[in-house]
């Protein structure tokens, strides 16, 4: 396997390991210290992607995270999946497996591509917003290509095999890049015994000097930086952490650093060991040394493979012995980028020409090319680079920056590749992260840090790009943090940096063209996104002047680098075409995270039973041995039905909930209703407490009595409902519904502490304390007299009532209260005891048939009788009126209830709500389905007048018919009406409204 790009010595790798990996099934070949981009690029590969919008090839652009092309699918299985990986920062190792994130059916041959070359012109900034509307019942087959021809990596849908954490630290300093200014802000803060912190997003630390010409104390840099990092290795006060990057500063120096553990090891993370974490780090002063990004110039055909970043070559030769291409053309107006021909000189390969943008450039690197015999093009600049899958020429010409033209003749010359650099712009997003607003400085040119309270920023962020100033700016930084911090401020010594003159570059954003922006080939300010300066010129024509509406039009910094490379481009070239200064039109918001932060990374730990623990009832292993099927409601494994074996085989839920409701209608049933939500009320202002609370009267509930009860936000809607007993003259036990346990405690909590302190009352959580066994049917009575010492007859004990005694030996209080509208029992034990009560009903129940029923049955169950479910068939829009369940409502009670001023807005009065009704489908086969719109009129044209939705829907063996509950617009007042329900499938169901009590409508049955 030969590398044809690569140098036969040189750079930072190790060639006796080498390294085998697999791109768009392809087998290639590395050495340990490549990141996948530069072994890609040591073995010839130009393409590795497509673009977004145009389908257009696309190569490597850069060398860090700025890198906006090469983001690739990683893993080779679907559990090891990886979307959107950056190939510059992703370490080599064997076996690693990548694609490319678009094109099909291949990225050498893609069908887009072939589309954007035929339909480019008409794909503008917001095309799809003026070509989709008509017809609109199209938009559904558009959306589906649009999407499908769209996007970017794919998310995977196997369980992920890899663990990950977070750190909680704390430290004096945190020192955010290691480049010079970062190593030297780390001697310095170090050796002063403050708690340090480096951290630095590469492979290995030092920046900006593992590529550089300049020497340091007359060695190479390289030297420099492994001394100071064997020296800050030895400090038991300073932890380095390489591979980690800052993705977001918050209030109060919090920053969020996450660290690649295990990227570069292999595709999964070893047994034990974390592959991400996320270190929280709370910092007493922070030093911001994050540097800065090369631009590259806007010029057409900038996106085809082959152009580069200037300072992306140097970095590839000197870390990877790597130099992509034979012929360079280099396009600056700088002086610094003269180093990347130099460096591509010295490996052997050919500098066709360097076209400086500047009239005279005079610096000292300019005379080491023409020395060297490089031909240097002054007041030119690369107009348009050509080719097809890789550059194969370029033209070249002399330009006016400020009257934005061309001025002379075009020059062609022939090369593969071309690299640019119109300047530096510092990266300064942890510095406005938390809202302050970046500085224009013209002699940069480009904004740079703005000072912020408890953060210190030093070298290229602060627009001092030389390696002498940010070594010097570092130092003082470190030191003065550590001060700040509590540390002993110690002196350093600084390298020598051998002195270089610079000339003075020239502010170039985007190259003119001998053809106008928008009939000129494309010239690309975002390559990612495929927003052109066309784009750019086409939203302000359009209306846009706002950095942030042209962003939003045209999608510029939407991508995975967020603008990195061109954010500061597109601005430029809006503030050229509104004839602004660039401060004038101003910066977007930057947030965080600075680069994409994978999910497992913000979950941590905290997932699975660590993020939401099960929570089981006392008779869960019970349920277990009995094949019964859960649900998750609230946190708790409920048991939703107990299919039995038939046959041979396995009742399906259907069969399993007809079965389970019969029994319940014409037998006996034990439902586990331990999850309930149980708040224990005492104190002497518990029962003006709860008048307050809900919407009905409780001052005069007596002792062993039960009441029902609707709770109300204070907007009027409908929170939770539940019972309340009355245990003693100041004690009530409330139950909720499973899921709004934790919600209503919260809720009660909070209006006993900010609205009335004043009232003594205190809440307990007792659900965990106390399991419910809730026995239902016409044999209820008997089977439990049997078990219990507590007189049970109609007389004694009626319906809401309440008594304290013993079941089957143990100490119990039993509640006649009915949520299947049958005679029924709810049995509550402490929870220690509950399994044995359980088991001793159903070995007095065996002659009875017992049955254990689910929640599907429930469901079933309460719904033939009406019975509201809180969050399914309330949404948070419903009052008590709408449900039809006015008379829980104390309108006349002496002092006002939470929601009661809000149910006398005009609104909450108006006819036309939706109102609870019953359906019943013409059709007693169809099962309507939960959340299907209803329509008074089935042939009207799309898009239909909608009046309501189905909220609850079964099938009823008591009834064998469908059944559903549901809400329409002045439902009261519809009964007897025909609505009807168009599905996706084309079906429409016609049903009829009738009251949502469907069994039972006297209630004779619960009282018996």
């Amino acid at each position: 396997m030969k590398q044809v790009n690569r140098l036969a010595d040189g750079g930072r790798i190790d060639r006796s390991r080498p390294l085998n990996f697999r791109f768009n099934g392809q087998t290639l070949q590395g050495f340990a210290g490549d990141t996948l981009a530069s072994a890609l690029l040591a073995n010839g590969v130009d393409i590795v992607n497509r673009s977004f919008k145009y389908g257009r090839p696309r190569g490597i652009v850069a060398a860090g995270a700025e890198e906006p092309n090469a983001v690739v699918q990683l893993g080779s299985t679907e559990a090891s999946q990886v979307p959107n990986v950056r190939a510059t920062q992703q370490a080599l190792y064997e076996g690693l497996t990548a694609s490319s994130t678009n094109g099909w059916p291949s990225t050498e041959r893609d069908l887009m591509g072939a589309v954007g070359k035929m339909l480019g012109r008409f794909m503008p900034p917001g095309f799809y917003y003026k070509t989709f509307m008509k017809p609109a019942s199209m938009w559904m087959t558009w959306e589906k290509y649009i999407r499908k021809g769209a996007g970017l990596g794919r998310s995977p849908m196997a369980r992920d095999p890899d663990r990950y954490d977070h750190l909680n630290q704390h430290c004096d300093v945190l020192i955010i890049g290691a480049g010079p200014a970062g190593l030297a802000a780390a001697l310095a803060a170090g050796r002063s015994g403050a708690r340090v912190m480096l951290a630095d997003e590469q492979e290995e630390m030092g920046g900006s000097l593992l590529d550089s010409r300049e020497p340091l104390n007359g060695r190479d840099a390289v030297a420099w930086v492994a001394d100071t990092l064997r020296e800050l290795a030895t400090l038991d006060n300073v932890q380095l952490l390489p591979r980690t990057t800052a993705t977001g500063r918050h209030d109060h120096n919090f920053v969020t650093l996450l660290e690649r553990r295990t990227d570069h090891l292999g595709e999964t993370a070893p047994d034990h060991r974390a592959r991400l974490r996320l270190h929280r780090v709370r910092a007493k002063r922070i030093v911001l040394a994050s540097g800065a990004h090369e631009r590259p110039l806007v010029y057409a055909g900038n996106d085809i493979p082959g152009n580069f970043v200037a300072g992306a070559l140097s970095t590839y030769i000197h870390r990877y012995g790597v130099t992509p291409g034979q012929r360079l053309v280099l396009s600056t107006s700088n002086d610094q980028a003269y180093c990347a021909a130099l460096d591509w000189l010295d490996s052997g390969r050919e500098v066709v020409a360097i076209v400086d943008a500047r009239d005279n450039p005079d610096g000292e690197l300019v005379a080491q090319a023409r020395a060297r015999g490089i031909r240097v093009l002054c007041g030119s600049a690369v107009i348009e680079a050509q080719g097809g899958s890789r550059v194969s020429r370029v033209r070249v010409a002399r330009i006016d920056p400020a009257g934005f033209r061309v001025v002379d003749r075009v020059e062609t010359l022939n090369c593969d590749t071309v690299a640019s650099s119109g300047g530096y712009s510092p990266v300064i997003h942890l510095a406005v992260h938390t809202g302050a607003r970046p500085i224009w400085r013209d002699e940069v040119p480009g904004f740079v840090a703005p000072q912020v309270e408890g953060m210190i920023a030093a070298g290229a962020v602060t627009g001092a790009f030389t390696t002498e100033q940010a070594l010097r700016d570092g130092a003082a930084a470190g030191r003065q943090a550590a001060e700040q911090s509590g540390g002993k401020p110690q002196d350093i010594t600084l390298p020598e940096v051998a002195k270089r003159r610079d000339g003075a570059a020239l502010a170039l954003y985007q190259v003119p063209h001998d053809l106008p922006t928008s009939r000129a080939p494309k010239q690309f300010v975002d390559l990612q996104n495929d927003v052109t300066a066309a784009a750019i010129e086409l939203a302000i024509r359009e209306g846009f002047e706002s950095i942030e509406h042209i962003k939003r039009y045209t999608v510029m910094g939407f991508g995975t680098d967020q603008g990195k490379l061109g954010n500061i481009n597109g601005m430029a070239i809006a503030a050229r075409c509104l004839r602004r200064a660039i401060p004038e039109v101003g910066t977007t918001v930057f947030r965080p995270n600075y680069t994409p932060v994978a999910f497992g990374a913000v979950a941590g730990r905290h997932c699975a039973e660590l993020f939401e623990p099960e929570r089981h009832t006392a008779m869960h292993q019970w349920h277990l041995d009995r094949g019964a099927e859960f649900e998750e409601v609230g946190q708790w494994k409920r048991p939703w039905y107990f299919p039995q074996r038939v046959d041979g085989r396995s009742e399906t839920l259907e069969e399993a909930v007809a079965r389970e409701c019969r029994a319940v209608r014409n037998g006996v049933g034990i439902l586990d209703a331990s999850t309930l939500g149980k708040i224990d009320i005492q104190g002497p202002d518990a029962r003006t407490f709860l008048e307050r609370i809900y919407t009905n009267k409780w001052a005069k509930l007596g002792f062993g009595r039960v009441r029902y009860g609707l709770m109300c936000k204070d907007d009027g809607m409908v929170m939770d409902d539940g019972t309340t007993s009355c245990l003693g003259a100041n004690h009530f036990l409330m139950t909720t519904s499973t899921g709004g346990a934790a919600a209503v405690l919260e809720w009660l909590e909070l209006w006993h502490q900010t609205e009335w302190p004043d009232l003594q009352v205190y809440f307990t959580s007792v659900t965990d304390h106390w399991a419910t066994l809730s026995l239902s049917g016409p044999e209820s009575r008997r089977l439990l007299q049997e078990v219990c010492d507590i007189d049970l007859s109609r007389d004694t004990f009626k319906f809401m009532d309440w008594r304290s005694g013993t079941v089957a030996g143990v100490p119990a209080r039993v509640f006649r209260i009915s949520f299947t509208g049958e005679l029924a029992y709810e049995v509550n034990v402490q929870a220690n005891y509950a399994r044995h009560v359980w088991e001793a009903l159903f070995e007095h129940g065996e002659k009875y048939g017992l049955t254990p029923y689910g929640t599907e049955t429930m469901h079933v169950l309460r719904a033939e009788k009406g019975f509201i479910i809180a969050g399914q068939d309330t949404d948070g829009s419903m009052t008590p009126e709408d449900l039809g369940m006015q008379w829980c409502v104390g309108y006349d009670k002496s002092f006002s209830w939470v929601g009661k001023r809000a149910l006398t807005r005009v609104d909450t009065r108006r006819t036309d709500r939706k109102q609870l009704v019953g359906l019943r489908p013409k059709n007693p086969r169809v099962v309507l389905e939960e959340g299907a719109q209803i329509v008074l009129d089935p042939h009207h044209p799309i898009p239909m007048p909608m009046v309501g939705h189905v909220t609850s829907s079964y099938y009823s063996p008591t009834l064998d018919s469908g059944f559903a509950l549901a809400v329409v617009k002045d439902g009261h007042q519809k009964m007897g009406d025909t609505v009807w329900l168009p599905m996706v499938d084309g079906q429409i169901h016609e049903a009829e409204i009738v009251s949502p009590i469907f069994v039972d409508p006297k209630g004779e049955r619960q009282n018996v």
